[in-house]
């Protein structure tokens, strides 16, 4: 067996166990002398395996902490479809900005204000797509007492969903609307937009409770790539 046969096989095996629920969410994973001992393999071996359970949005490291279980369930368990993401970077160079992160006052005709409130943190980024912008994404999070400019930071270190899962709000399920809309000035001006309308996508991500912890919506200028959904079988 090679190395990184080896790696990938205790990779898959620690993952089934989080499935299991033999490491819950919240716990932490065995320490990397624990890891070692139990597959007989080196501490390199042990680091790539867990690497990969970090990259699938399974677990974070914690420096002087250890090895968190964030989630079992990320993207990777509730849905076969390859993220529109992964489709574009076959072909593409994929640029993704983030612009700012900042606390905002939501009035009751905002569409984020029956998810989240009156006031909440909002993010929001610029996908561009060889060079062209292509996506611009808003992100809504429930208020919370964080430093904007770390989030920021930590936001640019991982995923938005280990984010959200390094200060205790776990992703249990999301939903995806489609439509398209009357651009808005602003929109229009960050994507170079020359038509009217444009595809829009809100998605809601939601806890176990069922309590919105992501509100997103996503402007796709559909003239420069179209929308594509791929499913593995």
């Amino acid at each position: 067996m090679t190395q990184g046969l080896l790696y990938q096989n205790i990779a898959n095996s620690i993952k089934q166990d989080i499935l299991s629920g033999k490491y819950p969410v919240g716990s932490y994973l065995l320490t990397e002398v624990q890891l070692e001992k139990l597959y007989n393999v080196s501490k390199v071996t042990i680091r790539q395996a867990v690497q990969i359970l970090a990259d699938e949005g399974y677990v974070v490291k914690k420096s002087g902490k250890g090895t968190r279980i964030v989630s079992n369930r990320l993207l990777n368990k509730l849905s076969k479809a390859v993220s529109y993401s992964t489709i574009l970077e076959k072909d593409h160079t994929l640029e993704k900005e983030l612009v700012m992160f900042e606390t905002v006052h939501l009035d009751k005709g905002d569409a984020a204000y029956e998810s989240l409130g009156s006031i909440a943190h909002r993010l929001t980024r610029i996908y561009n797509l060889d060079g062209v912008p292509f996506i611009y994404f808003e992100h809504y999070f429930p208020h919370a007492s964080i430093n904007e400019d770390k989030a920021l930071q930590e936001i640019k270190e991982n995923s938005i969903y280990k984010w959200l899962s390094i200060h205790g709000y776990e992703v249990a399920g999301f939903s995806d609307s489609f439509d398209v809309i009357e651009a808005k000035e602003e929109v229009k001006k960050i994507l170079n937009l020359k038509d009217s309308h444009i595809l829009l996508r809100t998605r809601k991500s939601y806890d176990a409770s069922g309590n919105v912890v992501e509100l997103s919506y996503g402007h796709y200028n559909s003239k420069v790539k179209p929308y594509i959904v791929e499913y593995e079988i």
